[in-house]
């Protein structure tokens, strides 16, 4: 009998097949969700760069709607949309406190408005880094047992036809390395799915990283430019004027 790796498939029984297809379909998402995170990832760096160059710049000049168009020039990074954000929550803000009449609001908290806006941008942005990661994980754990049960359904297999039919282990070494190639396959899935699971959650978490940096310069410039602006001391509140 020829033990081939190819051999071995093409012989082996419909349960071996069916686990061998499904092991095929994981194999499938998981280079899918590898080169489309791969190249998320590139470009969010790329921009990420470009953008903190020119951040870097209009925050010197004290540019607010600079920044923010140039945080509205597309296609974005996750730090741009975490800055416009923040940045558009602010001049809101400054907006709101200088506003006279029956919609005047008093005393308002500019700095926690913002850290708000930016808690709601590094969530949804954190969020969709992830998409996709946790179909990996589900396929570098699951996919080892996957393949056991192709073995385990392939052994029982094979010794019921010892059963029936007799034969010594010669007869029946066939059929066993058959069942044991669902397992191989399985290892041949998970072993990778789990080496770019890693890779790409510690992409994410250098990418979480820089989004706190970030955050904390912005807040950093908030609580200058409204001290600035309003001519009250730095505690993080910015008073209504009456």
């Amino acid at each position: 009998m020829d033990f081939s790796l190819v051999n071995m498939v093409k012989e082996a029984g419909w349960p071996a097949r069916f686990i061998l297809i499904i092991l095929l379909i994981m194999s499938v998402y998981f280079l899918a969700v590898a080169v489309e995170r791969l190249l998320k990832f590139t470009k969010a760096r790329r921009l990420a760069l470009e953008f903190v160059l020119g951040l870097r710049d209009k925050l010197k000049a004290r540019d607010i709607k600079g920044t923010i168009a140039l945080a509205r020039v597309e296609p974005r990074s996750p730090i741009a949309v975490l800055v416009g954000s923040a940045l558009e929550e602010y001049e809101e803000g400054m907006d709101a406190t200088h506003k006279k009449g029956p919609d005047e609001i008093g005393e308002f908290d500019i700095v926690d408005a913002v850290n708000r806006a930016i808690e709601r941008s590094k969530e949804r942005e954190i969020a969709d880094l992830r998409r996709g990661l946790s179909g990996l994980a589900t396929i570098a754990s699951a996919a080892p047992f996957v393949g056991l049960l192709g073995t385990v359904l392939g052994i029982i297999t094979v010794f019921g036809k010892m059963k029936t039919e007799g034969g010594g282990i010669q007869a029946v070494a066939g059929g066993i390395g058959e069942a044991l190639v669902t397992t191989a396959f399985g290892l041949l899935v998970a072993i990778p799915s789990v080496m770019v699971f890693n890779y790409f959650t510690n992409r994410v978490d250098d990418f979480i990283v820089d989004m706190n940096d970030v955050s904390s310069e912005l807040i950093s410039f908030v609580l200058k430019e409204g001290r600035d602006k309003t001519g009250a001391p730095g505690s993080g509140q910015v008073a209504a004027k009456k």
